[in-house]
C-alpha cells in the first residue's frame, strides 16, 4: 500500500511534463493510474467482506518508534474506492472542462497530490503518518481552491479554507499526541483495541480531536468555508468537497469511534453538533440560487447528518452512516459534474436563469433527474435505502430521540425541496435564453455523472450487493462489533416509510412556494452579518491591525533598536532563569592564572574601552583589530594554535574589508544623547556579564563526563591523526565542516563581487539633501546614531 500511495505522488511530479507530451489527452492518461488502483482495491473485497484486516508496516523514525504503517479494512477500502473511482472520472472530466487552460498541467499536479494525500490519510495505521497526510490534503486543497489565483475571490476563499482547517489541524496534532500517550502506541490497530474513555486525558483529547474533525468537515460554526470554496473550478468542487476532503473529518470520527465513542460526552456532542449542522446546511441550501452553492450547502447538511449518526453510537447508526456516506458520494459527485456541464455547455450558474433545457440537453437532463431523485430519497434509488436506514437509526436512538427525529424530518423536507430545484428548475418550463448555445457534452464529461447515477439506481434495486461486499465490513469497523442489520429496498409499510412519504409531500409543496419561502426568509441574509463568517472576518481584520501595530512598534527601521530589544529580552529571560536556580554556585580559582594571560586580559579591557570612547572610525577599526589579535593569543596560550590562526585570518580580512569601505561612510557624528548611551552601556555590560556567568555556571555544574576523552581515545585508531581538533573537524564532524566551507565560499564570492563593484556617481539633488536632513532629524528624535 505504500507503493500505491507513492505512485500517485510520483505521477504528480511528472504531471506538467506529461501534459506537455500528451497535450489534450493528458487527463485521459492520468486517469489510468487511479483506475488501476480502483481495481487493486476491488480485488481485496472478498477478503475484507469476510472480516479480514490487512496491515503493512515500514519503520520510519526508529528513535520515536513511528512507522509508515497502513491498514486496509472495510472503512478504509470504502474511502479508497471512492477516492480512486471518482478520482478517475474527475480526471477525465477536468481534461475536457479545463481544455485549453494554460495551467492545466499544474492543475493535474495539485489534483494528483491531493488524491495521494487523501488515499494515504484513509489507509494510514499510524496517527503521525495520518496527520502528515491530513496536512497534505489541507495544503493541496488550498492550491486547488485558489487555482484561479489571478482572481481576488479565489485567493481569498482559498486562504479562508486554509486558515480554518489549519487551526483545526494544529488542535488535532495535539489530540493525537495525547491519544498516543494514553494508549502507549501511535498504531491505530493497537489503539482501537483499547477503551480510552476512562483515561484522565479523555476530555481534552476528544475536544482537540473533535475541533480538528469539525473544521475539516465543515460542522457548525465552521461550515462557512465549504460553500465559499466553490470559487474553485467545478472538477475541484465535485471531488474535494463532495466525495473526499470534507469527509476526512467524518472518516476520522468513524475510525476513532470504537475507542473514543463510548461516552456521553462524545455521543451528545456529535449528535448536537451534527443536528445543528444538518439543519443549518439545508436551510441555507433552500435559499441559495447558485447551482454550486445549493449543492455545497446540501453537502454541509450531509456532513452534519453523518456526524449525528456517529453520535448515536448504535449498530443501526453505524450501518446508516456508511450507507448514507456511500449514497451521498454517488449522487453528489454526479450533481456537481452536472453543475459544471450547465456552466460549460450553457453558461448557466444560477437556477433563476435556467429553464426548459430538457430538449437541448436531454442526456444531461436524464442523468440529473436520476441523481436528484437519489438525493431526495425516492424509491428505487440508493438514496431511498440510505434515507430509510437513517430514519430507522434515529427512531431507535437512545438520547434526544424526539429532538433528533424532528430535526431529521425537517431536514428531509428541505432536501426534497433542493432535489426538486435541481431536477425540475433547469430542465422544465418555458425555455430561457442561455449565454451559450446549450447542448449535451461529449462522453468525457458525461461519463462520470452517468456511471455514478447508474450506480445509484443499481444499488437501489439490488442493495444487497453493496451491503454484502462493502458496507457491512465498513459498518463493522465503525461500530467495533458485528453488524446484524442488513440493507433492503423494501421493509414493508412502517414508520420510517411514513415519515419518508411525509417528507416527500411537504418538500414538493414547499417547492411550489419556493419564491415565497425565499421572500419570507430574507432576514437570514441580515443575520449572516452576525454569523461565524462575519466573526472570522473580524478576527482576521483584527489580526492584520495587530500585525500592523506590532510592525510599527518593533520593526521601525532602526537596527540599533532591533539589537537592543533582542539583547535586552535575552538578558531578562536568561537572567531570570539563572536567578531561580537552587544550586547556583561558582567555583572561581585565580591561582593558576599566568602573567601572560593577565597581560592579555588587560590588553583586551583597554582595547575595548578605547574602541568605545574614540571619535574616529579608523581608530575604532584599528582597536577592534587589535582586540581580535589579542583573542588569538588566548587560543595560542591554551594550545589551540589552529583556532588562533583562523582568528588571525578572520580579523585580518575583516579589517582590510572595513578599510576598503571606510571612505564610503559619513563622517563621525554623535547623534544619541548621553542618557541613551548610558542605557546602551548598561545593557551591553550586563549582557556580557550574564554570558560570562552562564559559561562559568555551565562548566562548573557539569554532571556527566565530557566527551573529550572519547575523541582523544579514538583520534589515532579511527581518525589516523594526533591533532585531535583536526580529526574532529575532518572526520567526526566532516559534514558540518563541509557546510562551513561552503558558507565561507559563498562569503568569498560576495566579497569579491563587493570589492569589484563599480557604481556610477550621480549629483546630489535638493531632494536628496532634504531626505538626508529629515533622516538626521528622525534619528536625533529617536536618540539613535546612524
Amino acid at each position: 500500500m505504500l507503493y500505491v500511495v507513492l505512485s500517485l505522488f510520483v505521477l504528480a511530479c511528472f504531471a506538467p511534463l506529461l501534459h506537455r507530451t500528451f497535450g489534450r489527452h493528458s487527463g485521459n492518461v492520468f486517469a489510468i493510474l487511479p483506475a488501476v488502483l480502483f481495481a487493486y482495491f476491488i480485488s481485496y473485497l472478498p477478503l475484507i467482506s469476510q472480516g479480514e484486516l490487512i496491515t503493512q508496516r515500514w519503520l520510519w523514525f526508529p528513535g520515536m518508534n513511528i512507522h509508515l504503517s497502513f491498514l486496509l479494512d472495510g472503512l478504509s477500502v470504502l474511502f479508497a474506492l471512492l477516492i480512486t473511482g471518482i478520482g478517475s472520472f474527475i480526471l477525465l472530466y477536468a481534461n475536457r472542462y479545463l481544455a485549453g487552460h494554460p495551467a492545466l498541467g499544474r492543475f493535474f499536479l495539485f489534483l494528483l497530490i491531493f488524491m495521494g494525500a487523501m488515499l494515504g490519510l484513509v489507509l494510514s495505521d499510524n496517527l503521525i503518518t495520518l496527520f502528515v497526510f491530513w496536512e497534505l490534503t489541507t495544503v493541496s486543497s488550498f492550491m486547488l481552491i485558489g487555482f484561479n489565483h489571478e482572481e481576488a475571490e479565489s485567493r481569498q476563499k482559498a486562504h479562508q479554507g486554509l486558515m480554518v482547517t489549519v487551526i483545526g489541524g494544529l488542535a488535532l496534532m495535539t489530540g493525537f499526541i495525547m491519544v498516543g500517550f494514553a494508549a502507549g502506541s501511535y498504531e491505530l490497530s493497537d489503539i482501537l483495541q483499547q477503551d480510552l474513555t476512562a483515561h484522565t486525558l479523555y476530555i481534552p483529547m476528544i475536544v482537540l480531536i473533535l475541533l480538528g474533525a469539525f473544521t475539516k468537515s465543515a460542522q457548525t460554526p465552521f461550515h462557512f468555508w465549504l460553500p465559499n470554496a466553490m470559487a474553485a473550478p467545478t472538477p475541484v468542487s465535485a471531488y474535494l468537497h463532495s466525495a473526499t476532503m470534507v469527509k476526512a473529518g467524518i472518516y476520522l470520527l468513524a475510525r476513532l469511534q470504537p475507542t473514543l465513542g463510548d461516552s456521553a460526552a462524545w455521543m451528545l456532542t456529535l449528535s448536537a453538533v451534527g443536528a445543528v449542522t444538518m439543519l443549518t446546511g439545508i436551510v441555507l441550501a433552500s435559499r441559495a440560487t447558485g447551482v454550486k452553492k445549493v449543492l455545497a450547502y446540501s453537502t454541509v447538511m450531509a456532513l452534519g447528518t453523518l456526524t449525528m449518526l456517529l453520535g448515536l453510537g448504535t449498530e443501526k447508526a453505524a450501518l446508516a452512516a456508511v450507507t448514507f456516506l456511500f449514497a451521498h458520494a454517488l449522487y453528489k459527485g454526479a450533481l456537481f459534474m452536472i453543475a459544471g456541464i450547465l456552466d460549460h455547455e450553457a453558461g448557466i450558474k444560477d437556477l433563476l436563469k435556467a429553464s426548459g433545457l430538457r430538449h437541448k440537453m436531454p442526456k444531461t437532463c436524464a442523468v440529473a433527474i436520476i441523481a436528484a431523485l437519489s438525493l431526495a430519497g425516492v424509491i428505487p434509488l440508493f438514496g431511498f435505502v440510505a434515507k430509510e436506514l437513517l430514519l430507522e437509526a434515529v427512531l431507535n436512538g437512545s438520547h434526544w430521540q424526539i429532538s433528533l427525529i424532528i430535526a431529521t424530518v425537517i431536514a428531509n423536507i428541505f432536501v426534497v425541496l433542493v432535489a426538486a430545484l435541481l431536477a425540475i428548475k433547469p430542465w422544465f418550463g418555458a425555455s430561457l435564453p442561455t449565454p451559450k448555445a446549450a447542448h449535451d457534452p461529449g462522453i468525457a464529461m458525461l461519463l462520470g455523472p452517468t456511471v455514478l447515477a447508474t450506480l445509484s439506481l443499481l444499488f437501489g434495486l439490488f442493495p444487497f450487493i453493496a451491503d454484502k461486499w462493502l458496507l457491512q465490513a465498513a459498518a463493522k469497523a465503525v461500530f467495533g462489533g458485528e453488524i446484524t442489520t442488513y440493507l433492503a429496498l423494501w421493509h414493508g409499510i412502517n414508520l420510517p416509510l411514513l415519515l419518508s412519504v411525509i417528507s416527500l409531500t411537504c418538500g414538493l409543496l414547499l417547492y411550489s412556494q419556493w419564491a415565497r419561502w425565499r421572500q419570507l426568509t430574507q432576514g437570514l441574509e441580515r443575520l449572516s452579518f452576525l454569523g461565524p463568517e462575519a466573526l472570522y472576518n473580524k478576527m482576521m481584520a483584527g489580526l492584520v491591525a495587530f500585525a500592523a501595530w506590532q510592525t510599527h512598534v518593533l520593526q521601525n527601521g532602526y537596527l540599533r533598536n532591533y539589537l537592543l530589544t533582542t539583547i535586552a529580552t535575552m538578558l531578562l529571560l536568561v537572567g531570570w532563569a539563572m536567578l531561580r536556580l537552587d544550586n547556583f554556585h561558582l567555583n572561581l580559582n585565580f591561582q593558576d592564572v599566568k602573567i601572560q594571560e593577565a597581560t592579555v586580559f588587560l590588553i583586551l579591557l583597554v582595547t575595548i574601552l578605547s574602541a568605545v570612547l574614540v571619535k574616529s572610525f579608523l581608530a575604532a577599526l584599528a582597536l577592534l583589530g587589535a582586540l581580535g589579535f589579542a583573542v588569538a593569543l588566548i587560543y595560542v596560550f591554551f594550545s589551540a594554535v589552529d583556532v588562533g590562526i583562523t582568528q588571525v585570518l578572520v580579523e585580518t580580512i575583516t579589517v582590510l574589508l572595513l578599510v576598503l569601505v571606510l571612505y564610503r561612510l559619513p563622517e563621525f557624528r554623535k547623534l544619541s544623547s548621553n542618557a541613551n548611551r548610558a542605557r546602551d552601556a548598561i545593557i551591553a555590560i550586563s549582557s556580557g556579564a550574564m554570558i560570562t556567568l552562564l559559561i562559568l555556571l555551565v562548566t562548573s555544574a557539569r554532571s556527566m563526563e565530557g566527551i573529550s576523552s572519547f575523541f582523544i581515545e579514538k583520534s589515532v585508531p579511527e581518525g589516523f591523526g594526533r591533532n585531535v581538533v583536526n580529526v574532529i573537524l575532518v572526520d567526526f564532524r566532516a559534514l558540518d565542516t563541509l557546510g562551513e566551507i561552503f558558507v565561507l565560499a559563498l562569503v568569498a564570492i560576495g566579497i569579491y563581487a563587493m570589492v569589484h563593484l563599480r557604481t556610477g556617481s550621480k549629483p546630489v539633488t535638493n531632494a536628496d539633501k532634504r531626505l538626508t536632513s529629515e533622516l538626521k532629524i528622525a534619528a536625533t528624535s529617536k536618540g539613535d546614531a546612524q
